[in-house]
């Protein structure tokens, strides 16, 4: 099966130029310059007017399976993610039960190979007692050890300072971190509890999940990992500070870097009296400030990676209160959209979205053969129209819980195709029904 994509604005490697591309099977065999005329191929698709870019590749979601499936499994999530030209996700381990074993990320890629739109990886999740586990962990096969150094959704804190001394030097697979520090959260909360608050005043979030919890416990991971020479991803960085220490670490060690998600460029703590608890999340959104911190940094590329922390509840939970309002929020149908927003807003330049959202991922975590429209390359593919509004896709999410944060919000571009290793998976903004998603494999180790 041959498929041409025709005549549309290719944005790839940082060159934009007019081209098509042909498709063999899962394989992306032929890039060309200038307009086609024809050339012969089983199906052909005109992209004239529009841009083709490589597949999003997200690092951080929660899809929710085993355990919480009547918020999100990994059917639903996947589905909603190729909606919005996600072509590749890596799924966090705070599931029930938690994956902390190897046996718990066998069952998730049983799950994945069955559901799956898109193609996946599965983090395998630090705890108190399984550096065992870890230790026999295949960096080929696992994208990475996620250690919660504070509680979130999932409650798998690692808060024992022995055995985080040996995750970051004996991991072999890379270490992605929750930062916030446990002490002091906890002390805000009881603070805020004593002094009898508004139960429904979300914008107390960014105080109790505090910049000093955030900057206290990215710098034990930066301490950690310069100590042991360990491959650190500081993942959702929400504080102007933590860029600041990012940014020195990496003058010391090329094997540090972060992850910021499109919800803290876009947000700012001002917007809890609009959205309330359907953007609690942790880490908190905190100042404008920090919100243009993070995309300085994103500019300039002390971050290179762009993601969502996509993690949804049911809208009956985010309506409670504030200490019984869960954290998170579903994105990954919008994160395109919102960063191609950012971009015409002037904060980026196209080529720094593309690479933002699927070359750097790649390369952070060397994934074999994506992230890029290479001959040979796997063919994950987004097809987007970059003039045509978007209203509806937040009105009906294809999320499982339904609801998105950002009802009728009006996005500038919106998704016309996504192909999956070769395979149509979204045709006209609507799933085809095509299932082609694959476990991703990784070049490097530590």
């Amino acid at each position: 099966m041959t498929t041409l994509l025709k005549n549309g604005t290719i944005i790839n490697e940082g060159r934009t130029f007019i081209g098509s591309l042909i498709i063999n099977n899962e394989r992306i065999i032929s890039i060309f310059s200038g307009v086609q005329e024809s050339y012969p191929c089983d199906n052909v698709i005109d992209c004239t007017g529009l841009c083709i870019i490589p597949g999003i590749i997200d690092d951080q979601v929660h899809f929710r399976e085993p355990g919480s499936t009547y918020k999100g499994d990994i059917a639903s999530e996947s589905a909603a993610a190729v909606l919005g030209g996600v072509t590749s996700f890596m799924d966090m381990p705070n599931n029930n039960p938690p994956a902390v074993t190897l046996d718990g990320i066998r069952e998730k890629d049983e799950i994945a190979s069955r559901n799956s739109f898109a193609n996946w990886s599965f983090y395998l999740g630090a705890d108190n007692k399984n550096l065992e586990q870890i230790k026999k962990a295949d960096p080929s096969q696992i994208c990475g050890l996620k250690v919660f150094m504070g509680s979130s959704t999932g409650n798998m804190l690692v808060d024992d300072p022995g055995v985080l001394d040996q995750i970051f030097a004996l991991s072999p697979l890379l270490i992605a971190t929750h930062c916030e520090e446990e002490p002091i959260i906890r002390k805000n909360i009881s603070d805020f509890q004593d002094k009898n608050a508004d139960p429904f005043d979300f914008s107390i979030h960014p105080r109790i999940r505090s910049r000093e919890a955030c900057i206290k416990s990215s710098k034990k991971a930066i301490d950690l990992a310069l100590k042991h020479n360990s491959r650190l991803h500081i993942l959702h960085i929400s504080t102007r500070e933590e860029i600041d220490m990012i940014r020195e670490a990496q003058k010391i060690s090329d094997k540090i870097t972060g992850e910021v998600c499109v919800h803290y460029m876009l947000l700012d703590d001002r917007d809890y009296t609009k959205y309330g608890s359907l953007i609690k999340c942790n880490p908190a959104i905190k100042k404008k400030s920090d919100r243009d911190a993070i995309i300085q940094a994103v500019r300039d590329g002390t971050i290179k990676v762009v993601a969502t922390d996509h993690a949804p509840h049911t809208r009956e939970e985010k309506d409670r209160d504030y200490f019984n309002a869960p954290s998170g929020l579903p994105l990954i149908q919008h994160s395109f959209q919102i960063m191609w927003d950012l971009h015409k807003s002037g904060c980026f330049s196209e080529h720094i979205v593309v690479d933002r959202m699927s070359h750097s991922p790649a390369l952070n975590f060397g994934i074999v053969e994506r992230g890029f429209i290479r001959e040979g390359y796997y063919a994950d593919i987004l097809v987007f129209n970059p003039n045509k509004e978007d209203s509806q896709t937040t009105l009906f999410p294809a999320y499982k819980c339904g609801w998105s944060p950002f009802s009728g919000k009006v996005f500038s571009s919106s998704i016309v195709h996504t192909f999956v290793n070769g395979i149509q998976v979204v045709a006209e903004g609507k799933l085809t029904g095509a299932k082609s998603g694959k476990k991703m494999i990784f070049y490097n180790g530590k």
